[in-house]
């Protein structure tokens, strides 16, 4: 299936390693020139080129904090600078810790804020008026299945995921006129680095075993098995092309039948 992607500019954010770093090398294998961005640099140039080296393709980069809108400003602008134009931008972001409500300080919400909705409105104010120019655009948000079925643990993913659900659904609404699709993809248990760290900190707490934990993970899920990155990112591909010019204002789950709701 010829997906269209052949010369389109993408944007990956928080692209260095685990769900990014797939999106972004599935996109580049599709034949879209990529740009990437993460906090550090020595990550992300090993990254671009290693994507470069696999792909063909070239990997513009750039080190820098998502929850920074000038710093995120500057680099949408050298993307279009380098490549000519905006099609795809796809948010991304680190979760923030794991906690209890009651052991949440207000600076905890605070960061969990600028980290995961901040950061989308910052990538959206830059990427949306670029798409509009051309009549085409695709804005994807890497939220969590957290946004369908909270996780145990996760308040701060839990509770403010949701907001950047509420922000796609509303943007996907105020930009399909213009030829954009605006849609959210919610990852369920994939094995990142992220997970091992939530596998880690969990033991701490309950004095389970570290693959204790990812045994009750995969017990939790219809496919009886954790999910790859590139699974995740063959769903996100997809959303970015020119096949899937209809599919708009959805959050579709790609966790192996974890969440149980019928919606």
């Amino acid at each position: 299936m010829d997906l269209g992607l052949t010369g389109r500019v993408a944007i990956v954010a928080a692209a260095s390693k685990g769900l990014g770093r797939a999106v972004a090398e599935e996109l580049a294998s599709e034949g879209a020139h990529v740009a990437i961005c993460a906090r550090t640099a020595s990550a992300l140039e090993e990254t671009a080129g290693q994507i470069q080296k696999a792909t063909g393709r070239e990997v513009f980069h750039r080190a820098l904090d998502v929850t920074d809108s000038k710093a995120v400003t500057d680099f949408v602008a050298a993307v279009e600078t380098r490549f000519g134009r905006l099609d795809i931008c796809v948010t991304n972001s680190g979760g923030p810790p794991s906690n209890l409500f009651k052991n949440t300080p207000p600076e905890a919400w605070r960061a969990a804020l600028d980290q995961l909705l901040m950061s989308t409105i910052n990538f959206a104010k830059e990427a949306l008026p670029r798409m509009q120019k051309n009549k085409w655009g695709r804005l994807i948000t890497i939220t969590s299945s957290a946004v369908k079925q909270p996780v145990d643990g996760l308040l701060l993913s839990n509770s403010i995921r949701a907001a950047v659900t509420g922000l796609a659904r509303t943007l996907a609404n105020e930009y399909a006129a213009d030829g954009i699709t605006v849609n959210n993809v919610c990852p369920g248990y994939t094995r990142t680095a992220r997970l091992n760290g939530l596998a880690s900190t969990i033991s701490a707490h309950t004095g389970s075993k570290p693959e204790e934990v990812f045994a009750d993970w995969e017990r939790e899920v219809p496919a009886g098995r954790l999910g790859t990155p590139q699974e995740f990112a063959a769903v996100v591909t997809f959303l970015a092309s020119e096949r899937a010019s209809y599919v708009n204002g959805t959050s579709i789950a790609v966790d192996g039948g974890l969440v149980r709701s019928l919606l």
